[in-house]
This record gives C-alpha cells, sequence and structure tokens, in this order.
C-alpha cells in the first residue's frame, strides 16, 4: 500500500532556494515558506494515521481468529452475504440441470429434477457458501462448506437420471453421489448430501451436534429458522418400532424421549459453543452441552443419538 507523499520535502526546499540565488532571484517569502511547512507536517500526519489505522485493523483481525470458541464450522450458520453480480460464477451450459418436475416418484427410475431439488440446483450455481450455509440450515455449516465447494460434479450427477426408494432420491456419476431426503421434497426447497467417489451417503459427529443444537433452539423458543419444526423436521426417534438399544443388550425397547417429550421443560439457555460430543457402540452417540434453567441453574445433559436412513435422531436425554 502507497502512503501519502509530501508535495514537498526539506530538500527540495533548499535546492529551490540556492536555484533561486544562483539566477539572482528573490528567495521565496516566508509566508510561503510557512505554507510548505504545513503541507509537510499535514502529510506526515497523514502517513502517521494510515499506520496507526493498519496496526489497529491488524489487532483486530487477530482478535476475531480466537473470538469463538468451540468446534470451527460447527457453530449456526451465518447471516447471508450478498454477492455482487460480477463475483457470481460462469456455469457452463453443458452443467445446467434438467428442468424440474412437480414431485419425484415413489421408487424407482427419476427422469427430471424434483422441483425442491432445482430451486436448490439453481441456488448452488449463483450463491456463496455462507449464502448456502444459511439456506440449508438442516445441515451443519462446516458440512455445507465441505459438500458443497466444487459445484460442476453436482451439477453432472444431477443432469443423470436418479434412483428413488422410500427414503431418499439419489444421482450417482462415477465420482459423485448426490442424496436427498424425501421428507425434505416436500418442504419446497431440499439441500441434498453429497459424497465423493460414487460413495455412499453418511451423516458424521457434526450433523449429530447440529441435530442438538435445533432441537435446543426449539426448545429455548430460538429456533435457526422460523420453518424449523417438529412437525415438518421431526428431531427425536419414533417411538415404534421399538428399536432403542444403545447398550447392545439385545432387548430394544421404544427411544425415551419419545415417550416423555418434556424432560428439558424449563430449560431457558444452553452453551452452544461448548457442545461435544463421543461415538458409543454402533450408530449410537453422545452429545453433552450445559443447559440452564429457569432458575439459573447451569447443568451438562447428555443427549443420545442413533444415525438412521434420514441421519441422526435423539433417542434420549440424561436427567
Amino acid at each position: 500500500m502507497e502512503t501519502a507523499r509530501p508535495n514537498s520535502s526539506g530538500r527540495d526546499r533548499k535546492t529551490t532556494r540556492r536555484t533561486g540565488q544562483q539566477l539572482g532571484r528573490t528567495a521565496p517569502d516566508p509566508g510561503a515558506a510557512r505554507l510548505l511547512g504545513a503541507q509537510h507536517r499535514s502529510s506526515s500526519r497523514a502517513r502517521r494515521v494510515i499506520v496507526g489505522g493498519l496496526a489497529i485493523a491488524g489487532a483486530l483481525v487477530l482478535a476475531g481468529c480466537d473470538s469463538v470458541a468451540g468446534i470451527p464450522g460447527d457453530e449456526p450458520a451465518p447471516a447471508a452475504v450478498t454477492t455482487p453480480p460480477a463475483a457470481v460464477p460462469t456455469i457452463h451450459a453443458t452443467s445446467a440441470a434438467p428442468a424440474p418436475s412437480a414431485a419425484a416418484p415413489s421408487t424407482g427410475a427419476v427422469a427430471e429434477l424434483p422441483a425442491a431439488v432445482q430451486r436448490w440446483a439453481n441456488d448452488l450455481k449463483t450463491s456463496t457458501i455462507a449464502q448456502l450455509q444459511a439456506k440449508c440450515w438442516t445441515i451443519a455449516p462446516k458440512n455445507v462448506s465441505d459438500m458443497y465447494s466444487d459445484e460442476q460434479p453436482i451439477l453432472a450427477a444431477l443432469a443423470q437420471p436418479g434412483t428413488a426408494t422410500e427414503d431418499s432420491v439419489t444421482w450417482k456419476t462415477r465420482t459423485t453421489t448426490v442424496s436427498v431426503e424425501r421428507a425434505a421434497l416436500d418442504t419446497g426447497y431440499a439441500c441434498p448430501r453429497v459424497a465423493s467417489a460414487g460413495a455412499d451417503i453418511a451423516y458424521n459427529d457434526a450433523d449429530a451436534r447440529h441435530t442438538v443444537r435445533r432441537y435446543l433452539a426449539r426448545v429455548v423458543g430460538t429456533p435457526l429458522d422460523a420453518a424449523d419444526k417438529d412437525g415438518t423436521y421431526p428431531l427425536v426417534c419414533k417411538a415404534a418400532p421399538a428399536t432403542w438399544d444403545p447398550a447392545g443388550t439385545g432387548k430394544a425397547i421404544a427411544a425415551p424421549l419419545a415417550n416423555n417429550p418434556g424432560k428439558l421443560t424449563g430449560v431457558t439457555k444452553f452453551a452452544d459453543q461448548e457442545i461435544s460430543s463421543e461415538t458409543l457402540r454402533g450408530d449410537y452417540l453422545a452429545v453433552e452441552v450445559p443447559v440452564t434453567n429457569s432458575a439459573g441453574v447451569t447443568k451438562t445433559r447428555t443427549f443420545t443419538l442413533v444415525a438412521g436412513e434420514q441421519g441422526y435422531c435423539i433417542g434420549d436425554v440424561s436427567p
């Protein structure tokens, strides 16, 4: 960065005075000299302001690096950032997804993209990762960043015929798998999950932590999105069929939280940046988070979740 440059240095003024004397000209009058001196002092102050401003800005950037605790990328999605038209990437016509159909068939081949997936695919072409994180609030922000960073393979997969099952609709190429949950299709905007190398879709610890975050956000009255309601986006495991067995006893029962949904009644806030997780037996996972009740008492609660065909669901919460 260039700093402000003085209009005339001391060395220049001396040269000018000597040259004037040598040529027999009158030396600059005192008023002009004072004006030049003031300009020099003003330029020096400008340099100090610029350097000081850079130092303050640098300190703020360094402080920002440590301003968020917890697991990086696991926090709620940031507010959407508007992208200038010039910054929108150019998408070649060959990568455009097919026109949408109203809905996907219950099972079997899917010739066209369901409308809910097409809306997301259109946004993938023009949105930043921050914007996609805000729109795809059902998915952990870090996973959105990881899965959607390379749009071309995703759009190439969506251009292929898909396959519908009772739980999901999936599109594949040799290098990429794109899958969307059937329940998401009914919401009008479906954010799919993506796996590379044609692998099957899998859910990770960040998904489990984000499920608990969404559940607690509902409990305290501040859902991540106004549409995040249990009727549309269930987060608790179903009571039937009775398949709950985190200890591996061989005697499955109904998920306890399904039969006692009021376990966290009275909770007013939770420590979002202190959520942690630990793998248990098989597909089960424990998530711990400090919660505070209306009396101001804070206690760490343990949520037990299990991974299924459509992600993690919460089956139990410690007392």
